[in-house]
């Protein structure tokens, strides 16, 4: 059997969707108490008359009152929110570096090589460095505390704070800044909006509505539905905040993953490259789903925001020798889950299936999705001249399904 058809626990692909409603949890969470904030200052505005915030100077005293208030409360909503992804990634690094042992042992066919599997210390600094330490100002005259007195201590195996801290997000920031930054920003926004509507003689009221949209405290629904409810003042900090979240999880569960495999080098060498099999992968995944690359040295989730995809390893050929195995004995389902349409339930398909390939197969509707109705009919148009890979572009909408961690936990258990 060609290495490359290796098999593969269903779990592992399982566990990326699972990971993306974990992430709806998490995010949504932390949007809801940025939207209160936004609610409450709001409702605080319509209390005064359009004439009580002209510009005189005490209508300019009031204006100042409101908007040091919200800076406060934003400020707080950061620290806070900082805080929360901290403890959940802490968690998550834990969580998915057990799992990703227990399915790399059931990928071995023997006892004695289940055996061999190594595990993985999780430093209790990791997250929180993630979170909070900008690795761009860490130099080895500036060490963080916790770092000089773990060199000396580091288990063998292990996610240190020290790899927590060189994390951060694609920009180039840590998500403790990128919220202050959403304070800071929305701040300005909310100044300025309430400025322009007085100039340009709208009510409170209106201004109010302009700022929070549809919102009420404790909006329920998907997170896709309460940013639809929104208004200016919340939309786009909604959209960062789902960003945020959604990609510093998945960098800490790829994280764990990967040190799971770099601690059993001797019985993992490459990796396959695994996007999500639903109407929500984008372009760049799709094209890397499927190929194999040399462990460290190809690319790795997250390709950029919002990024869903993981890493499965390949088992190498001298570690099964070394027990008189083969590839050939790794012989379980050679399968991978996809979802069939816009079903919320799926089927299994061909391993080697990759992205591009299941897309070119499925219904209108599901094309559709991924498209939009004009584009998809350009994109079946193209199929009857090219491969399914030449032709896939773009990327779509989250479902909005929630697992908290603990489910995330059960999930993985199933």
């Amino acid at each position: 059997m060609a290495i490359e058809k290796q098999n593969i626990p269903e779990a592992l692909y399982r566990n990326a969707i699972n990971l993306n409603r974990y992430e709806n949890s998490v995010a949504l969470g932390v949007v809801r108490e940025y939207n209160n904030i936004i609610i409450e200052i709001t409702d605080r505005l319509k209390q005064f008359e359009a004439g009580e915030l002209t510009l005189t100077p005490a209508a300019v005293n009031r204006q100042r009152t409101l908007l040091l208030q919200l800076q406060e409360s934003l400020n707080t909503w950061a620290e806070s929110s900082s805080n929360t992804v901290s403890s959940e990634l802490q968690g998550l690094a834990e969580l998915q570096s057990s799992f990703i042992q227990e399915q790399l042992r059931k990928v071995l066919p023997s006892d004695a090589t289940k055996n061999a599997v190594r595990t993985v210390e999780i430093s209790p600094q990791f997250a929180q460095n993630v979170v909070n330490t900008d690795p761009r100002q860490i130099n080895v005259f500036t060490l963080p505390e916790e770092f000089i007195a773990q060199t000396a201590t580091v288990p063998k195996f292990s996610l240190t704070a020290r790899e927590g801290a060189v994390i951060n997000l694609p920009n180039g920031v840590n998500v403790r800044t990128a919220f202050r930054r959403i304070a800071a920003s929305q701040t300005e926004l909310f100044q300025n909006t309430i400025r322009v509507g007085l100039l340009s003689n709208e009510t409170t009221a209106q201004i109010a509505k302009k700022l929070r949209g549809n919102l009420n405290f404790e909006a329920t629904g998907t997170l896709a539905q309460i940013k639809a409810r929104g208004g200016i003042g919340t939309t786009i900090a909604n959209n960062q905040i789902d960003t945020i979240v959604r990609t510093s999880i998945n960098q800490v569960s790829n994280t764990a993953t990967f040190n799971v495999y770099k601690a059993n080098a001797e019985i993992v060498d490459r990796y396959k490259y695994v996007a999500t099999l639903d109407s929500r992968t984008s372009a760049i995944c799709g094209r890397l789903d499927g190929q194999i690359f040399e462990m460290g040295k190809g690319p790795q989730p997250p390709q950029h925001f919002n990024c869903r995809s993981t890493i499965v390893p390949i088992i190498k050929d001298e570690f099964l020798e070394r027990f008189g195995l083969d590839q050939d004995d790794l012989t379980q389902g050679l399968q991978r889950p996809a979802k069939t349409g816009l079903s919320t339930t799926g089927k299994l398909v061909p391993a080697t299936e990759n992205y591009a390939i299941w897309l070119s197969k499925q219904d209108i509707p599901t094309q559709n999705k991924v498209f939009g109705i004009e584009k998809s009919k350009i994109y079946r148009s193209e199929l009857k001249t090219k491969s399914p890979t030449d032709v896939f572009r773009s990327f779509v909408r989250s479902d909005g399904s929630t697992l908290t961690l603990e489910e995330l936990r059960k999930a993985n258990a199933d």
